[in-house]
């Protein structure tokens, strides 16, 4: 099978014209009519087999992942998911996994309203990278540089899952429990929290989203804005699963720096603290920090002490 032949076969259908679309998969280019008055969000990320995902992970869950990352960062900004591109390298075009790795990709494409309209195959070692475009209006975007002191530090969700599950697979564990498999369907399907970004337009003062890990990623806010913060690690959010299988001398290393947890972390003013809640509905929104003056994210233990932590962000080139 050819490439064109692939991409007739395994994406044509994530690509129906409207909303903007006006010819999709098929020729040099898309072309695309954005909404009337409103900004292109784009955002870009590539996930490569070992690096990003365990290499024995299910080709639907890799389809699914590739594009919820792509979808977390135009939640981060606020913006409506609109269209999306692929570029898939592939060491071989099997049937199998490219029908599992489309059927991922649908279900996650289909749930949030994206549309596919171009991109690119070819013979490699696995890769896939995605493009995403989101529309908002003029002046709505959440950014990084909007905190102010005195803000609260909050985050959606919970923290540390995805991390825990990707230490237990590297140990040799198989995902046997049902606090494993909840653990890994974290790793493997996160939930983008698109519902919420365009939610807390005009509440959050700035807002990013966490995949490198929690301080890491906070730091980017207060580089941005100018400012600092201080997390209190006893209100980081866990969830039961994790609380039951984390290590206690490890977990707070891993809701602070472990990565791909893909939720939300927002900076809001305390007045309007009741109204970020009531906007993000049944999703918590956890109170874990405050903004302060000065620069760096500052840790402190319940007795409200300063701890100290040498704790980062991945980075891919360190």
């Amino acid at each position: 099978m050819d490439e064109f032949a692939l991409i007739r076969r395994y994406f044509a259908e994530l690509t129906p014209r409207g909303d903007g679309v006006v010819l999709g998969i098929g020729d040099d280019c898309a072309l695309l009519q954005p909404p009337a008055g409103e900004l292109l969000a784009v955002t870009s990320d590539t996930l490569l087999a070992g690096r990003h995902f365990p290499a024995e992970t299910a080709p639907c869950d890799i389809g699914w992942k590739a594009l919820a990352v792509n979808l977390s960062d135009l939640a981060a900004m606020g913006a409506r998911p609109w269209t999306f591109t692929l570029a898939l390298t592939l060491p071989d075009a099997g049937a199998r996994w490219l029908g599992d790795f489309a059927r991922g990709l649908a279900a996650l494409a289909g749930l949030a309203g994206i549309r596919l309209v171009g991109g690119d195959t070819t013979r490699g070692p696995l890769s896939i990278t995605i493009t995403a475009l989101g529309c908002l209006p003029p002046g709505a975007a959440l950014r990084r540089d909007g905190a102010r002191v005195g803000d609260l530090v909050c985050v959606t969700g919970t923290l540390g899952d995805a991390a825990l599950a990707l230490r237990l697979w590297r140990q040799g564990r198989a995902a046997a429990s049902d606090d494993e498999r909840v653990l890994r369907a974290r790793l493997d399907r996160p939930t983008p929290r698109n519902a919420a970004g365009i939610a807390l337009r005009g509440i959050a003062s700035a807002a990013l989203d966490l995949s490198d890990g929690l301080v890491g990623d906070l730091g980017h806010i207060g580089r941005a804005s100018g400012v600092g913060a201080e997390l209190e690690l006893a209100a980081l959010p866990a969830s039961p699963a994790f609380r039951r299988l984390a290590d206690a001398a490890t977990a707070h290393e891993l809701q602070l720096a472990g990565g791909d947890d893909y939720e939300l972390c927002v900076c809001v003013p305390p007045e309007r603290l009741a109204e970020a809640r009531s906007a993000c509905g049944e999703l918590p929104l956890s109170v874990i920090g405050r903004v302060v003056a000065g620069d760096g994210v500052r840790l402190r233990d319940a007795a409200g002490a300063i701890v100290e932590s040498s704790l980062q962000a991945y980075r891919h080139f360190s």
